[in-house]
Protein backbone atom coordinates (compact mmCIF):
# COMPACT_ATOMS: atom_id res chain seq x y z
CA UNK A 1 0.00 0.00 0.00
CA UNK A 2 1.38 3.52 -0.98
CA UNK A 3 2.11 5.94 1.90
CA UNK A 4 3.12 9.43 1.97
CA UNK A 5 6.46 10.17 3.43
CA UNK A 6 6.80 12.99 6.13
CA UNK A 7 6.47 16.42 4.92
CA UNK A 8 4.65 15.16 1.18
CA UNK A 9 2.44 17.50 -0.34
CA UNK A 10 -0.23 15.94 -2.84
CA UNK A 11 -1.05 17.70 -5.70
CA UNK A 12 -4.57 17.39 -7.02
CA UNK A 13 -5.97 19.90 -10.00
CA UNK A 14 -2.84 21.61 -10.10
CA UNK A 15 -2.98 22.70 -6.39
CA UNK A 16 -0.34 21.57 -3.59
CA UNK A 17 -2.01 20.42 -0.28
CA UNK A 18 0.84 19.57 2.21
CA UNK A 19 0.75 17.93 5.27
CA UNK A 20 -1.61 18.93 7.96
CA UNK A 21 -3.63 21.00 5.75
CA UNK A 22 -7.10 21.03 4.09
CA UNK A 23 -7.83 22.42 0.85
CA UNK A 24 -11.35 22.92 -1.33
CA UNK A 25 -10.34 22.06 -5.10
CA UNK A 26 -12.63 22.10 -8.28
CA UNK A 27 -11.33 20.06 -10.63
CA UNK A 28 -12.08 21.17 -14.27
CA UNK A 29 -13.72 19.38 -16.37
CA UNK A 30 -15.40 20.98 -19.36
CA UNK A 31 -17.79 24.17 -19.83
CA UNK A 32 -21.65 24.58 -19.99
CA UNK A 33 -23.73 25.75 -23.00
CA UNK A 34 -23.04 29.25 -21.75
CA UNK A 35 -19.48 28.96 -21.76
CA UNK A 36 -19.50 28.53 -17.77
CA UNK A 37 -16.56 26.12 -16.20
CA UNK A 38 -17.77 22.59 -15.47
CA UNK A 39 -16.15 21.51 -12.33
CA UNK A 40 -16.42 19.14 -9.42
CA UNK A 41 -15.98 20.00 -6.17
CA UNK A 42 -13.35 17.60 -3.86
CA UNK A 43 -11.90 18.32 -0.30
CA UNK A 44 -8.26 17.26 -0.02
CA UNK A 45 -7.68 16.49 4.02
CA UNK A 46 -3.83 15.88 4.35
CA UNK A 47 -3.31 14.41 7.66
CA UNK A 48 -0.04 15.83 9.93
CA UNK A 49 1.19 11.89 9.65
CA UNK A 50 1.93 9.25 6.86
CA UNK A 51 -0.36 7.03 5.97
CA UNK A 52 -3.19 5.54 3.25
CA UNK A 53 -4.95 7.49 0.85
CA UNK A 54 -8.30 7.27 0.68
CA UNK A 55 -11.36 8.99 -1.36
CA UNK A 56 -15.03 8.89 -0.76
CA UNK A 57 -17.49 9.77 -3.55
CA UNK A 58 -21.34 10.40 -3.16
CA UNK A 59 -23.65 11.40 -6.22
CA UNK A 60 -22.32 9.46 -9.31
CA UNK A 61 -25.93 9.28 -9.66
CA UNK A 62 -27.55 12.97 -9.99
CA UNK A 63 -30.44 11.97 -7.91
CA UNK A 64 -28.56 9.62 -4.88
CA UNK A 65 -28.40 11.84 -2.51
CA UNK A 66 -28.07 10.62 0.86
CA UNK A 67 -23.92 10.02 0.20
CA UNK A 68 -23.77 13.53 0.11
CA UNK A 69 -24.79 13.80 3.48
CA UNK A 70 -22.22 11.25 5.01
CA UNK A 71 -19.38 13.42 3.03
CA UNK A 72 -20.75 16.81 4.32
CA UNK A 73 -20.46 14.70 7.28
CA UNK A 74 -16.93 14.01 7.36
CA UNK A 75 -15.97 17.33 5.87
CA UNK A 76 -17.36 18.90 8.96
CA UNK A 77 -15.92 16.37 11.64
CA UNK A 78 -12.03 15.17 10.43
CA UNK A 79 -9.43 17.51 10.76
CA UNK A 80 -6.03 17.07 9.31
CA UNK A 81 -4.37 16.60 13.24
CA UNK A 82 -7.14 13.13 13.14
CA UNK A 83 -5.77 12.19 10.38
CA UNK A 84 -2.63 9.68 8.83
CA UNK A 85 -2.73 9.63 5.34
CA UNK A 86 -5.13 11.33 2.82
CA UNK A 87 -8.79 11.68 3.09
CA UNK A 88 -10.08 12.90 -0.62
CA UNK A 89 -14.23 13.78 0.02
CA UNK A 90 -15.92 14.27 -3.20
CA UNK A 91 -19.81 15.45 -2.94
CA UNK A 92 -20.93 15.40 -6.16
CA UNK A 93 -19.47 13.07 -9.53
CA UNK A 94 -22.65 13.91 -11.70
CA UNK A 95 -22.50 17.97 -11.76
CA UNK A 96 -24.63 17.66 -14.35
CA UNK A 97 -27.33 15.52 -13.15
CA UNK A 98 -27.69 16.92 -9.58
CA UNK A 99 -29.33 20.34 -10.32
CA UNK A 100 -31.74 17.95 -12.72
CA UNK A 101 -32.44 15.73 -9.80
CA UNK A 102 -31.46 12.81 -11.91
CA UNK A 103 -29.30 9.58 -12.24
CA UNK A 104 -28.39 10.21 -15.67
CA UNK A 105 -26.53 12.87 -17.27
CA UNK A 106 -28.56 15.11 -19.88
CA UNK A 107 -27.57 12.74 -22.78
CA UNK A 108 -29.25 10.12 -20.51
CA UNK A 109 -26.04 8.25 -20.16
CA UNK A 110 -25.17 6.46 -16.98
CA UNK A 111 -21.83 7.90 -15.23
CA UNK A 112 -21.30 4.74 -13.32
CA UNK A 113 -20.60 2.86 -16.47
CA UNK A 114 -18.46 5.48 -17.80
CA UNK A 115 -15.38 4.65 -16.25
CA UNK A 116 -11.92 5.12 -16.48
CA UNK A 117 -13.48 7.34 -19.03
CA UNK A 118 -11.09 9.52 -21.64
CA UNK A 119 -10.73 13.38 -22.35
CA UNK A 120 -11.95 12.82 -25.62
CA UNK A 121 -15.29 10.96 -25.36
CA UNK A 122 -18.99 11.66 -24.07
CA UNK A 123 -19.33 14.31 -21.26
CA UNK A 124 -19.98 10.80 -18.89
CA UNK A 125 -16.40 9.63 -20.35
CA UNK A 126 -14.63 13.05 -19.45
CA UNK A 127 -16.15 13.45 -16.19
CA UNK A 128 -14.71 9.76 -15.28
CA UNK A 129 -11.64 10.36 -16.76
CA UNK A 130 -11.33 13.48 -14.27
CA UNK A 131 -12.41 11.13 -11.14
CA UNK A 132 -10.48 8.17 -12.62
CA UNK A 133 -7.20 10.29 -13.06
CA UNK A 134 -7.38 12.65 -10.45
CA UNK A 135 -8.69 10.82 -7.33
CA UNK A 136 -8.25 7.15 -8.06
CA UNK A 137 -4.93 6.75 -9.29
CA UNK A 138 -4.12 8.63 -6.64
CA UNK A 139 -5.08 6.63 -3.86
CA UNK A 140 -5.09 3.01 -2.38
CA UNK A 141 -8.57 2.37 -1.28
CA UNK A 142 -12.02 4.13 -2.08
CA UNK A 143 -16.00 4.43 -0.42
CA UNK A 144 -18.35 4.63 -3.82
CA UNK A 145 -21.43 6.07 -1.97
CA UNK A 146 -24.80 5.15 -3.47
CA UNK A 147 -28.75 4.81 -2.85
CA UNK A 148 -31.38 2.69 -4.22
CA UNK A 149 -32.75 3.66 -8.05
CA UNK A 150 -35.98 5.89 -8.18
CA UNK A 151 -38.88 4.48 -6.42
CA UNK A 152 -37.00 2.05 -4.75
CA UNK A 153 -35.16 1.52 -0.85
CA UNK A 154 -32.06 0.05 0.07
CA UNK A 155 -31.00 -1.48 3.37
CA UNK A 156 -27.51 0.10 4.36
CA UNK A 157 -25.00 -2.58 2.71
CA UNK A 158 -21.65 -2.81 1.34
CA UNK A 159 -21.28 -4.80 -2.19
CA UNK A 160 -17.54 -5.90 -2.76
CA UNK A 161 -15.70 -8.86 -4.62
CA UNK A 162 -15.59 -11.37 -1.82
CA UNK A 163 -12.64 -13.12 -3.88
CA UNK A 164 -10.79 -10.26 -3.76
CA UNK A 165 -9.45 -10.60 0.20
CA UNK A 166 -8.81 -6.88 0.92
CA UNK A 167 -11.95 -6.19 -0.78
CA UNK A 168 -13.85 -8.60 1.55
CA UNK A 169 -11.53 -7.48 4.38
CA UNK A 170 -12.51 -3.41 4.20
CA UNK A 171 -16.22 -4.40 3.61
CA UNK A 172 -15.86 -6.11 7.54
CA UNK A 173 -13.69 -3.21 8.85
CA UNK A 174 -16.77 -0.78 7.26
CA UNK A 175 -19.35 -2.99 9.66
CA UNK A 176 -22.11 -2.16 7.85
CA UNK A 177 -26.14 -4.34 8.15
CA UNK A 178 -24.98 -6.74 5.35
CA UNK A 179 -22.23 -7.08 3.05
CA UNK A 180 -23.00 -8.77 -0.44
CA UNK A 181 -20.67 -10.43 -3.07
CA UNK A 182 -21.04 -8.69 -6.01
CA UNK A 183 -19.10 -8.80 -9.31
CA UNK A 184 -17.55 -5.99 -10.68
CA UNK A 185 -19.60 -4.31 -13.41
CA UNK A 186 -17.46 -3.23 -16.32
CA UNK A 187 -17.53 0.73 -16.98
CA UNK A 188 -18.53 1.08 -12.71
CA UNK A 189 -16.10 3.01 -10.32
CA UNK A 190 -15.65 -0.31 -8.31
CA UNK A 191 -14.47 -1.97 -11.82
CA UNK A 192 -12.07 0.63 -13.02
CA UNK A 193 -10.72 0.28 -9.01
CA UNK A 194 -10.13 -3.16 -9.50
CA UNK A 195 -8.63 -2.48 -12.64
CA UNK A 196 -6.11 -0.63 -11.00
CA UNK A 197 -5.80 -2.99 -7.88
CA UNK A 198 -7.28 -0.47 -5.75
CA UNK A 199 -10.34 -1.53 -3.67
CA UNK A 200 -12.97 0.27 -3.95
CA UNK A 201 -16.76 -0.60 -1.60
CA UNK A 202 -19.86 0.40 -2.86
CA UNK A 203 -22.32 1.35 -0.28
CA UNK A 204 -26.00 1.35 -0.98
CA UNK A 205 -28.46 2.64 1.55
CA UNK A 206 -32.32 4.43 1.24
CA UNK A 207 -33.98 6.29 -1.14
CA UNK A 208 -32.88 9.01 -3.94
CA UNK A 209 -33.66 12.46 -3.61
CA UNK A 210 -33.48 12.10 0.19
CA UNK A 211 -31.61 12.88 3.42
CA UNK A 212 -32.24 9.50 5.79
CA UNK A 213 -30.67 9.66 9.24
CA UNK A 214 -29.46 6.07 9.45
CA UNK A 215 -28.51 5.75 6.34
CA UNK A 216 -25.94 8.91 6.13
CA UNK A 217 -25.59 7.97 10.09
CA UNK A 218 -24.36 4.21 8.95
CA UNK A 219 -22.30 5.40 5.90
CA UNK A 220 -19.76 7.64 8.42
CA UNK A 221 -19.58 5.81 11.15
CA UNK A 222 -18.61 2.79 8.93
CA UNK A 223 -16.25 5.07 6.98
CA UNK A 224 -14.65 6.32 9.82
CA UNK A 225 -14.46 2.27 11.02
CA UNK A 226 -12.63 1.84 7.60
CA UNK A 227 -10.42 4.40 8.59
CA UNK A 228 -10.08 3.39 11.56
CA UNK A 229 -8.82 -0.13 10.61
CA UNK A 230 -6.66 0.85 7.96
CA UNK A 231 -4.48 3.09 10.73
CA UNK A 232 -5.52 6.84 9.77
CA UNK A 233 -7.61 8.02 12.34
CA UNK A 234 -5.36 8.79 15.30
CA UNK A 235 -8.00 7.92 17.82
CA UNK A 236 -9.93 4.66 17.91
CA UNK A 237 -12.87 4.00 16.41
CA UNK A 238 -15.76 2.61 18.52
CA UNK A 239 -16.58 -0.81 17.05
CA UNK A 240 -19.93 -1.82 15.67
CA UNK A 241 -22.74 -2.95 18.11
CA UNK A 242 -24.27 -5.33 15.10
CA UNK A 243 -22.96 -8.24 13.16
CA UNK A 244 -23.16 -7.94 9.59
CA UNK A 245 -24.67 -10.83 7.30
CA UNK A 246 -22.83 -11.91 4.50
CA UNK A 247 -24.71 -12.99 1.52
CA UNK A 248 -23.15 -14.80 -0.96
CA UNK A 249 -26.05 -14.08 -3.88
CA UNK A 250 -29.43 -11.73 -4.01
CA UNK A 251 -32.47 -12.32 -5.92
CA UNK A 252 -34.95 -9.94 -7.11
CA UNK A 253 -38.86 -11.45 -6.73
CA UNK A 254 -40.86 -9.87 -9.54
CA UNK A 255 -44.46 -9.39 -9.87
CA UNK A 256 -46.63 -12.21 -11.79
CA UNK A 257 -50.34 -10.10 -11.68
CA UNK A 258 -50.30 -6.31 -12.23
CA UNK A 259 -52.22 -4.30 -9.75
CA UNK A 260 -52.74 -2.25 -6.48
CA UNK A 261 -50.04 -3.98 -3.70
CA UNK A 262 -49.50 -4.45 -0.52
CA UNK A 263 -46.26 -4.94 0.87
CA UNK A 264 -46.09 -7.55 3.25
CA UNK A 265 -42.44 -7.52 4.21
CA UNK A 266 -39.78 -4.89 4.88
CA UNK A 267 -36.73 -3.47 4.71
CA UNK A 268 -34.00 -6.00 7.59
CA UNK A 269 -36.92 -8.60 7.39
CA UNK A 270 -35.60 -12.06 7.74
CA UNK A 271 -37.97 -14.17 5.23
CA UNK A 272 -38.47 -17.82 4.57
CA UNK A 273 -39.59 -20.42 1.98
CA UNK A 274 -43.32 -19.21 1.05
CA UNK A 275 -43.27 -16.50 3.28
CA UNK A 276 -46.35 -13.92 1.34
CA UNK A 277 -43.79 -10.91 0.17
CA UNK A 278 -46.83 -8.52 -0.88
CA UNK A 279 -50.76 -8.82 -2.38
CA UNK A 280 -52.11 -7.60 -5.37
CA UNK A 281 -55.20 -6.59 -6.20
CA UNK A 282 -57.50 -5.13 -8.59
CA UNK A 283 -59.07 -1.31 -8.84
CA UNK A 284 -62.01 -2.92 -7.38
CA UNK A 285 -60.23 -3.89 -4.15
CA UNK A 286 -60.29 -8.24 -5.12
CA UNK A 287 -57.17 -9.57 -3.61
CA UNK A 288 -55.30 -11.89 -5.50
CA UNK A 289 -52.98 -14.33 -4.19
CA UNK A 290 -50.25 -13.35 -2.16
CA UNK A 291 -46.68 -13.63 -3.73
CA UNK A 292 -44.34 -15.82 -1.75
CA UNK A 293 -40.90 -16.03 -1.05
CA UNK A 294 -38.59 -18.64 -3.39
CA UNK A 295 -35.30 -17.69 -0.95
CA UNK A 296 -35.14 -18.01 2.47
CA UNK A 297 -32.93 -14.39 3.23
CA UNK A 298 -33.31 -10.67 4.55
CA UNK A 299 -35.24 -8.41 2.39
CA UNK A 300 -32.40 -5.63 1.56
CA UNK A 301 -34.33 -3.95 -1.16
CA UNK A 302 -37.91 -2.91 -1.90
CA UNK A 303 -40.46 -1.07 -4.18
CA UNK A 304 -41.71 2.15 -2.63
CA UNK A 305 -44.24 2.65 -5.25
CA UNK A 306 -47.93 0.81 -4.03
CA UNK A 307 -48.36 -0.43 -7.87
CA UNK A 308 -46.79 -3.19 -9.57
CA UNK A 309 -46.86 -4.46 -13.67
CA UNK A 310 -46.33 -8.14 -14.51
CA UNK A 311 -42.77 -8.69 -14.17
CA UNK A 312 -41.72 -5.76 -11.96
CA UNK A 313 -38.74 -5.92 -9.62
CA UNK A 314 -40.40 -5.56 -5.89
CA UNK A 315 -38.53 -7.38 -3.05
CA UNK A 316 -34.54 -8.14 -3.39
CA UNK A 317 -33.83 -10.56 -0.71
CA UNK A 318 -29.97 -11.40 0.33
CA UNK A 319 -29.17 -15.35 0.50
CA UNK A 320 -26.61 -16.58 3.15
CA UNK A 321 -24.11 -18.41 1.38
CA UNK A 322 -23.23 -22.41 2.15
CA UNK A 323 -24.76 -23.79 5.28
CA UNK A 324 -25.45 -20.08 6.83
CA UNK A 325 -29.10 -18.41 7.81
CA UNK A 326 -30.36 -15.07 8.27
CA UNK A 327 -33.19 -16.08 10.65
CA UNK A 328 -33.25 -12.50 12.36
CA UNK A 329 -34.63 -9.49 11.51
CA UNK A 330 -31.68 -6.57 10.80
CA UNK A 331 -31.44 -3.57 13.82
CA UNK A 332 -30.41 -1.42 11.23
CA UNK A 333 -30.17 1.34 14.36
CA UNK A 334 -27.25 -1.35 16.35
CA UNK A 335 -24.94 0.00 13.56
CA UNK A 336 -24.67 3.48 13.54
Amino acid sequence: MTTLSDGEAVRIGGADVPPGARVDIRLSVSESYTGDRLSIPITVINGEHPGPRMFVTAAVHGDELNGIGVVRELMTTLEPNEINGVLILVPVVNVLGLPLHSRYLPDRRDLNRAFPGSTEGSMASRLANTITTQVLDVCDVGVDLHTAASGRANLPQIRANFDIPKSLEYARAFAPPILVDAPHRVGSLRWAGAERDVPVLTYEAGEALRFEESAIGIGVAGVRRLMAHLGMLTEDEADSDGTPLEADETHWVRADRGGIMNLEVGLGDSVSVGQPLWTVSSPFGRDRKPMESPWEGVVIGASTIPLCNPGDAVVHIAVPGGEGEFDEDVDVESFL
